[in-house]
């Protein structure tokens, strides 16, 4: 029963959007590994959530580098401001 009350009050510290995707990633965890593979599929057969989760992919990919300014990125892809 504590567990379950914690659980509780984490959710209720939550944003409704972070306790929505809360719920959602603990539901898609509790999939079978042939039902999560289902879900991928689908997923990813629709046009804007596979942009969606190819955009979000390339940005994890670059998290970690430097940042550098968008004049510096324009002249990088020979883009003239």
């Amino acid at each position: 029963m504590l567990e379950t009350h914690a659980v509780f009050h984490h959710i209720l510290a939550m944003s409704a959007t972070e306790a929505t995707a809360e719920v959602f990633f603990t539901a898609f965890k509790s999939l079978k590994p042939r039902q999560r593979e289902a879900v991928l599929e689908r997923m990813l057969a629709d046009e804007d959530i596979s942009e969606d989760i190819a955009d979000t992919l390339a940005l994890e990919s670059r998290r970690h580098q430097p940042r550098q300014s968008f004049r510096q990125a324009l002249k990088e892809l020979g883009i003239k401001a």
